[in-house]
């Protein structure tokens, strides 16, 4: 069974070119301000927007990655469509993108799903938060291999164990989607995204709970649980919002990306 693409022309273009250019854009943009961290990361914090609002954020942290050589990653968003119990992992052959598939790591799903006995709620797999995340990993990571677990109603504690997991196995690696505040002016959504940023720099669950309104919130604890077993270290490396593309003040949405390394 193949992951078909779900919101292929609206979050981010249909053509494999129209992509590349996208990627391109931000890299050059990027690079003319700042050097790439050199961090060999196999942990990223990523946005789920539309790439016109959020794929400049998302783009640096695919460079990142891509230093670690890791080829097989579990990537992990929350649900946007349905509720449901705990978190979904479906059997699927390989993943759509309109840069070509990208396989299926079937020895991590078949770990995964022994291991914590997830369900496949396969409705829950059409899914913005995750499958914006596939033409990234096309294009930066070369033979990747992934897994998509969605989650609704999930403890982070749970999607811990399976980031745990996943992390004690050093060829692999995870990927968290999440935006940040919803629909605030400018100034509450820096005063509300701060917390987050806070609390995912200093890898501080307490702050994360002190005002943080993350959509991918579970997730981001999840992975702060996991990075503090591991003693992993924390670094921002992009803070923006909505009206840095659209110019609109008035119902802003933030962005992070982070990653986490040794």
């Amino acid at each position: 069974m193949k992951r078909k693409m779900s919101v292929s022309g609206a979050f981010y273009p249909g053509r494999a070119v129209e992509i590349e250019r996208y990627f391109e854009h931000f890299s050059t943009v990027y690079d003319e301000k700042k050097s790439l961290p050199q961090l060999k990361s196999r942990v990223a914090i990523v946005p789920h927007a539309g790439y016109i609002y959020s794929g400049y954020s998302a783009n640096i942290a695919y460079r990142v990655l891509r230093q670690s050589g890791v080829k097989k990653f579990v990537v992990m968003g929350p649900s946007h469509k349905i509720g449901f119990d705990g978190a979904s992992l479906c059997d699927f052959s390989s993943y759509e993108t309109p840069l070509g598939d990208i396989e299926s790591s079937a020895s991590l799903h078949l770990a995964i799903k022994e291991r914590f006995n997830l369900p496949c709620v396969l409705e829950a797999h059409q899914e913005h938060s995750t499958e914006v995340q596939f033409p990234f990993i096309k294009h930066y990571i070369e033979d990747a291999q992934i897994v998509e677990i969605v989650y609704s109603y999930a403890d982070a504690s749970e999607l811990c164990q399976i980031i745990d997991y996943v992390l004690s196995n050093k060829d692999c690696g995870v990927i968290i989607s999440t935006d940040l505040s919803h629909f605030h002016s400018l100034s509450n959504a820096a005063r509300l995204d701060n917390i987050c940023l806070e609390a995912i720099e200093n890898i501080d669950i307490g702050k994360l709970h002190s005002g943080c309104e993350a959509c991918g919130k579970i997730g981001v604890e999840a992975v702060l649980l996991s990075a503090k077993k591991f003693g992993l270290k924390s670094q921002l490396l992009d803070y923006s919002t909505s009206a840095d593309a659209s110019g609109d003040t008035d119902r802003v949405v933030g962005y992070v990306s982070a990653c986490f390394y040794e």
